[in-house]
């Protein structure tokens, strides 16, 4: 066959490299430069506040005169102080058993600076919620409405926060008479707080209402925090508290009154700093 008459043969088209600055405007690669430095950015303080998320702060909270600030100072100095009633946060940094440091704030009781404790949710580690077991019977209410606050607080929390641990404190246990020579001070410290304020939150859950407490008037509240994952129609129970971490332990200290001391036996606070120690670092 004659070469001549056969049909040119096309040459196999060469593939394209495609720019990815082809037809991109100089003012958008820099808008998109800018939005990927900022993604990065973004993504570096995430991470930095996911490590940081549980903080490294303890809140003592309760109602007034329930002994928080006499806990502070033997967390700092090893001994409890003559105090009166506090009207202002109180903070200072106590060593752990275990050699780290923690930053303890004292949060006032009364009603109408109770709430302080929000401005150092987002640096809490750990709250502990001081009750004095010696008067629950009769203001059971209204430390109830105190801790319900706290509850709802935690719950309240935004998902990248993690939540604090707490614990509730039947303090002053040592003032408590036993039934049976079986049971510790600190066994029934424990028993009637955590019933008392079972009771209590179980009405505040059921009725939506607030009660009566510290010298308030009724409230409305619509509150959450007290869900839990019991039986349906179960009452509220601590143990089934969705909200996370919680403890109870009975804790109480010496009160020095110059040479005097209002209770000689050793202080009661090693079951609390014990729960510090083994907290998340």
């Amino acid at each position: 066959m004659n070469q001549s008459s056969q049909a040119p043969v096309s040459p196999k088209p060469t593939p394209e490299v495609i720019l990815l600055a082809n037809g991109v405007s100089g003012q958008t690669l820099l808008v998109g430069s800018f939005a990927l430095a900022l993604a990065l950015l973004c993504a570096f303080l995430f991470s930095r506040r996911s490590s940081r998320s549980r903080g490294n702060t303890l809140l003592l909270v309760g109602p007034p005169d329930s002994g928080k600030t006499a806990i502070l100072s033997n967390l700092a100095y090893n001994e409890a102080l003559p105090s009166h009633t506090s009207l202002q946060s109180n903070a200072t940094v106590v060593a752990l058993p275990s050699g780290s440091n923690l930053r303890v704030v004292d949060i006032p009781g009364h009603p109408r600076i109770r709430d302080q404790f929000k401005d150092f949710m987002p640096d809490a580690k750990a709250i502990a919620f001081v009750v004095d077991a010696s008067t629950i019977s009769r203001n059971g209410a209204a430390v109830a409405e105190h801790l319900h606050h706290i509850l709802h607080a935690i719950t309240s929390l935004p998902p990248s926060q993690t939540a604090p641990a707490l614990m509730i404190l039947a303090h002053k246990a040592d003032l408590l008479k036993t039934g049976t020579s079986s049971s510790s001070p600190g066994d029934v410290a424990v028993t009637r707080v955590r019933t008392i304020l079972e009771r209590e939150l179980e009405k505040r859950r059921e009725s939506g209402v607030g009660v009566e407490g510290l010298g308030e008037e009724g409230e409305r509240s619509d509150m959450g925090g007290l869900d839990h994952n019991g039986p349906a129609g179960a009452p509220f129970k601590f143990a089934a508290w969705e909200g996370g971490e919680l403890d109870f332990t009975a804790t109480w200290i010496r009160i020095k009154n110059g040479d005097d001391e209002k209770h000689t036996d050793a202080d009661g606070l090693e079951g609390m700093k014990d729960w510090l120690d083994q907290l998340p670092k």
